[in-house]
């Protein structure tokens, strides 16, 4: 039965569907993995410290009734999932992170939970995060630190990191993750399993929120998408999470078409990126690239390297700029973040990532029109490169998974890359390489590294193509590289 525990959600729903398993039992599986194993709060992995556990067997067990009389709930009828605990869930906390809203019960579900539930998913926890979803680490002082299933001492990543180490540990079925700084592709990356951050707007965000007055579909540059143990549940669950299709304009909400030309991933022309000058890479992320490189030209793959859309240095400050300035919107008034800024004293020049945070914390509504002005010609320069190349592959961050490191800012805690150490901050610009444009990208598993850690890439396809980048993911998963267990499993 082990086994079952790992392999993915969409032949799970299959085998539910054909009697060869129940969803209870599959439920159960999952729950004493998650005893057993470490998976839950205080546990050595501690990727679910949220479980629902007597609700979803009362659900579980409707659903394995529901199938003995005929009807079946939808394309996830039965299968047990989680989701960030960010996502309202009705009767369960949602605090991201934060002590003061420990007791914070959410009344009713998050849109997208909706319509997991309304596909038939048997959602029994919460996984965990960082305080405010800001950090590519997972620890908070509500439900202490999450571990890379891989190796106890890593970070799985952040801000989804609990979700990641739960399918890497095979402690749940599919994940519900939030994208902003990477925080699905991160997390994807860091643990060995595929990750979709999709096209901006195409997912509805409400109810991804700490206040019920907020509107989340208007946050700029994040987004809503699944983690999982494969592609193909990546774009099972897409069908489902942006079901029916519409897309956030400043009109609201409107339909939309998929960008979908059916290209076999054989014929795409890819370019690829190893590394920047903005954020080195590590030699072990490179070679998985250039040994992905090796195996697309051996299959006739046309591939371009080194082929840069957009100026780096440009597009990684205007993004820190705007998530920043996008992050600090909750603050009382723009005199607090100019105080902050005051405070600091940086010079004109400096570059550094604490100055273009702290720019952007006390941005002015002039301030941000201006650097949308330089976002807009990104945009433009990101579609001319989509005519001439159909993909482009790159890091997700610079590092396989570093140590612990929750002492000091963010921008203060060095990580090792080639020899080496550079702020931990400067892999955020791979994040915004296709996040500050909104285009879509799916994190894919490519190897191990020399310790033995997972390397993983993101896909980048052009705005509305999600279909293009996930057709090409799940290309990869057949022919190049499936998904593998950690030691512990």
């Amino acid at each position: 039965m082990t086994e079952i525990g790992f392999l993915p959600a969409h032949e799970l729903a299959q085998q539910i569907r054909r009697k060869q398993i129940s969803a209870l039992e599959l439920l159960d599986l999952y729950l004493g993995r998650i005893a057993r194993l470490g998976g839950g709060r205080g546990g050595a992995v501690n990727a679910l410290p949220v479980l629902d556990a007597e609700r979803a067997r009362a659900r579980a067990r409707a659903a394995d009734e529901a199938l003995a009389n005929g009807a079946c709930w939808g394309p996830l009828h039965g299968v047990p999932m989680t989701v960030k605990e960010s996502f309202n869930v009705a009767g369960l906390p949602t605090t991201f992170g934060y002590q003061a809203f420990q007791n914070n019960i959410a009344s009713a579900d998050a849109v997208t939970v909706q319509r997991l539930l309304g596909a038939g998913a048997v959602i029994f926890g919460k996984s965990n995060v960082p305080v405010s979803l800001a950090d590519w680490q997972s620890f908070n002082p509500v439900y202490g630190t999450t571990s890379n299933p891989w190796d106890l001492t890593r970070t799985p990543g952040g801000s989804s990191g609990g979700a990641a180490a739960a399918m890497a540990g095979g402690f749940s079925a599919l994940e519900l993750g939030s994208d902003i700084g990477a925080s699905i592709r991160n997390p994807a990356h860091y643990c060995g399993v595929w990750g979709h951050k999709p096209t901006w707007g195409v997912v509805p965000m409400a109810g991804h929120e700490l206040q019920p007055e907020a509107c989340a579909d208007s946050f700029d540059i994040a987004a809503v998408g699944p983690i999982a143990r494969s592609a193909f549940d990546l774009t099972l669950a897409m069908d489902i999470l942006a079901s029916p299709l519409e897309t956030m304009t400043t009109m609201g909400r409107v339909p939309l078409a998929w960008r979908d030309r059916g290209l076999p991933p054989r014929r795409c022309r890819v370019a690829v990126l190893y590394d920047d000058a903005q954020a080195e890479v590590d030699a072990s992320v490179q070679q998985a690239l250039r040994d992905l490189v090796g195996f697309l030209r051996a299959e006739g793959v046309v591939v371009t390297e080194g082929v840069k859309p957009v100026d780096s240095r440009e597009c990684h400050q205007v993004y820190i700029h705007m998530l920043r300035a996008a992050t600090g919107a909750r603050y009382d008034d723009t005199a607090y973040g100019q105080a902050l800024l005051r405070s600091q004293d940086f010079a004109a020049d400096d570059e550094g990532y604490a100055a273009r945070l702290y720019r952007g914390i006390a941005s002015s509504h002039r301030t941000w029109i201006q650097v949308e002005e330089a976002r807009a010609r990104m945009r433009q320069q990101w579609a001319a490169f989509f005519e001439t190349h159909d993909l482009l592959i790159c890091p997700v961050a610079t590092t396989p998974a570093f140590k612990h490191h929750q002492q000091g800012e963010r921008w203060e805690r060095m990580i090792p890359v080639n020899g080496h150490t550079q702020p931990s901050t400067d892999a955020l610009f791979w994040a915004g390489y296709p996040g500050i444009v909104g285009l879509p990208a799916t994190a894919v598993p490519l190897g191990l590294s020399p310790e033995g850690l997972p390397v993983g890439a993101q896909i980048i396809a052009p705005a509305f193509g999600d279909p293009e980048g996930l057709r090409f993911a799940r290309w990869l998963e057949r022919e190049y590289r499936a998904f593998v267990p950690p030691p512990m499993a």
